[in-house]
């Protein structure tokens, strides 16, 4: 149940993010749930061998490469998901930031 939470809270960060951004646009709370998961897949199997493989440049840039890493996986969630067009690098770094606060935000407020 955590779980099912926890998607429709990101589901609801990527809408936040397309709503503040210009370069990110969704077509409905469906194609951002759909997102939210794709999102979730690929930060679980593919963003620790990327942080795995660029640990010198994060450990070089202070952790701030993972930045970077958040924008990439955010964008390829714009090409994985038919509904959400992610439109430049850019807009995938921000919008990766806003949906990582908003989450962050929502997380805590429903927890406690």
């Amino acid at each position: 149940m955590r779980w099912l939470v926890g998607l429709l809270i990101n589901g609801v960060a990527v809408l936040a993010a397309a709503f503040l951004l210009d370069s990110i646009e969704v077509d409905g709370f469906g194609s951002a749930l759909i997102a939210a998961v794709i999102l979730a897949v690929i930060n679980t199997f593919i963003r620790p061998v990327l942080v795995f493989l660029t640990l010198p440049i994060t450990v070089l840039s202070l952790g701030l490469f993972l930045l970077v890493i958040n924008a990439v996986t955010f964008y390829v969630t714009g090409m994985l998901v038919p509904g959400l067009e992610v439109t430049s690098f850019w807009g995938a770094f921000w919008g990766a930031l806003i949906v990582s606060v908003v989450s962050w935000a929502l997380n805590g407020m429903i927890r406690d």
